[in-house]
């Protein structure tokens, strides 16, 4: 089978943000409904929250710089061993353009990221 990559893009955006044409196919990756989110404002986004990570995982980093490398090597673990939660997304990717939404903060050291980047190497 042919790779696509440089056709499709997997991108990470907040939850809060708003959508745009450009998204493609629309995740929630968090294992908890964003906060002041309606669901019905959400009808068009499937939500995965068995890619999220653990409770104690994402408890264990709570966003902390400090523990970003770790935090990686931990989720990447995690995923491994959850591969067939993956499979909606590396499909998706797979067709087009997949944008990734997540709830927290600090985008650039979140679990969004880090799947991401696993997809990517999945595509």
């Amino acid at each position: 089978m042919a790779s696509r990559r440089g056709k499709s893009e997997i991108q990470v955006k907040r939850v809060y943000e708003d959508a745009s044409p450009d998204d493609g196919a629309r995740f929630l990756v968090d294992g908890l409904w964003p906060r002041g989110i309606q669901k019905k404002a959400l009808s068009s986004v499937e939500w995965v929250k068995e890619v999220a990570p653990s409770a104690s995982l994402r408890k264990w980093y709570g966003h902390d710089p400090e523990k970003w490398k770790e935090f990686q090597k931990r989720y990447r673990a995690e995923l491994s061993k959850n591969a067939d939660a993956l499979k909606p997304l590396v499909a998706a990717a797979k067709e087009g353009t997949v944008t990734l939404l997540t709830s927290t903060h600090d985008v650039e050291i979140s679990h969004a990221m880090v799947l991401r980047d696993v997809l990517k190497w999945k595509t």
